[in-house]
């Protein structure tokens, strides 16, 4: 049995991480989340009155709050996935994702070396930082190609910018002080318990409720899409088996155009909730105007992962979408409220970030 630290536990990734650990592993999780607009305790319903798991309203930029849950809870294995991610919102407010990910990351590496540097030997030696971070730091790929772990590094929003240097900060831990990172980069993950603002939460549930479908530019951007719990599996394996200092890159195989990924949701819901007044959901597809510096393509290269960890994705885009979709029809009760503080307006506009346009 480990005793395991998820920070940012109650957001999307996190809770399916913590969900995870408690039905199938005899591990012990403690949470530590700020619980911004995109965290939930709802997430963590399922398995908040189990004994072996605890949660803790905190801020990762709170040295000394991290510091005494570090000294309660004497964790084996740190997952950081607590952060900032809607490149929309990075748009027009950078400066949280500065703070979060790039000055929280900080202060949970100190933390956490003040902290394994003080452990006995044996416990020293087993002693894990994950820091779990995203394909957006490569920046944006041409038509053909895939990322691998030795992809340089291009981030081209406030968002990967700020993910690229806490992933930068984690290798120097590891390189300066012999702190046991390992750093994950995963590909878009999708699921349950997702909040309603990124493309296929918003796409559902919009559908659901007949509204219009927002599609930026032509809906020609590629990413590669990965079933959350298949990135749970992987982080697990990560922990586990990975190699301190270096990096492991998770995809599932995905690729999807934008458009495409719309219009299979709108197949779904035709055929799991008909709107007879509409024929075809793809009647509520609206082109809008596109991000600013929108990445063209994402796409990875897993084959590190699944040939030294012996991990791979279970679910094809096609059965983790369906089991989506069917989640998102059968959990109003979870979705329905996040719609009164989110209406899924446009984010992300440059005239919304005090620029002008040309």
């Amino acid at each position: 049995m480990k005793v395991i630290l998820v920070t940012g536990g109650a957001g999307f990734i996190g809770s399916a991480v913590c969900r995870w650990l408690i039905a199938r592993t005899p591990h012990r999780v403690a949470v530590l989340d700020k619980l911004t607009y995109a965290a939930n305790l709802h997430s963590l319903a399922p398995v908040s009155g189990e004994p072996r798991f605890s949660f803790h309203q905190t801020d990762i930029c709170d040295a000394a709050a991290v510091r005494a849950m570090l000294a309660e809870h004497r964790p084996d294995w740190i997952m950081h996935l607590a952060a900032e991610s809607h490149v929309d919102r990075s748009i027009t407010g950078p400066a949280d994702f500065i703070q979060t990910n790039i000055v929280g990351a900080y202060t949970l590496l100190e933390e956490a070396r003040a902290y394994w540097t003080a452990l006995p030997r044996e416990r020293a030696e087993t002693f894990r930082f994950l820091h779990v971070s995203t394909d957006e730091v490569y920046g944006s790929l041409g038509a053909e190609g895939l990322f691998t772990e030795h992809t340089p590094y291009q981030p081209g929003s406030p968002y990967s910018a700020s993910k690229a240097s806490s992933d930068h900060l984690a290798t120097a831990w590891f390189h300066t002080y012999g702190l046991p990172v390992i750093i994950s980069n995963c590909s878009n993950n999708y699921g349950p318990y997702h909040f309603p603002e990124k493309l296929i939460p918003l796409v559902v549930t919009n559908a659901i409720d007949g509204r219009e479908l927002p599609v930026y530019g032509k809906g020609a951007n590629v990413r590669d899409w990965l079933y959350v719990d298949d990135h749970v599996r992987a982080l697990l394996a990560i922990l586990a088996k990975g190699k301190p200092g270096e990096s492991y890159n998770v995809g599932g195989h995905g690729e999807r155009r934008n458009i495409d990924v719309v219009e299979t949701i709108c197949t779904l819901m035709d055929e799991l909730r008909p709107d007879p007044r509409l024929g075809s959901h793809r009647q509520l597809i609206r082109f809008v105007e596109d991000r600013p510096g929108h990445d063209f393509r994402y796409a990875i290269d897993p084959s590190k992962i699944e040939g030294e960890l012996g991990w791979r994705a279970e679910e094809t885009f096609e059965t983790g979408l369906r089991k989506t979709v069917c989640w998102y029809l059968d959990n109003e009760a979870w979705w329905r409220p996040l719609r009164k503080t989110y209406g899924g307006e446009r984010l992300g506009r440059l005239a919304d970030a005090g620029q002008v346009k040309s």
